[in-house]
């Protein structure tokens, strides 16, 4: 089965940082302006998907992947690939100050990949 979303060498290693330090997490990407336009990492707790949020995947660490459901419209024959690097993240997010921040690189998935993907999986639904 073809995933949807996976994360590099560095961004496995940011997840496991912060998770250490706030316990699990999960990312956001809505695709809006300013701070919305790259993920967003946010402990879980105080996370509440909204019933049209589209959950990609799982990453190591355990930390959800979820895209907004405008965005993922825009994204769905694209594979997700979560990375960091050094920088500074949006205030909100858990990676600010951490001297990395969270991007997402995307590529296109082949005819092949597309035909095995599993449907995708709205929160609400």
């Amino acid at each position: 089965m073809t995933e949807r979303v996976s994360a590099t060498p560095a961004a496995i290693a940011l997840i496991e940082q912060l998770t250490a330090q706030h316990g699990p997490i999960v990312f956001f990407q809505s695709g809006g302006c300013c701070e919305g336009s790259g993920p967003m990492c946010l402990p879980a707790a105080e996370y509440i998907a909204s019933p049209m949020d589209v959950k990609l995947g799982t990453l190591p660490g355990g930390a959800i992947f979820y895209m907004s459901d405008s965005h993922f419209s825009f994204m769905h024959s694209t594979h997700t690939i979560l990375d960091a690097m050094p920088g500074s993240s949006g205030s909100f997010s858990l990676d600010c100050g951490s001297g990395m921040a969270f991007i997402t690189r995307g590529r296109l998935y082949s005819d092949e990949e597309l035909a095995a993907l599993k449907p995708e999986e709205r929160v609400g639904l």
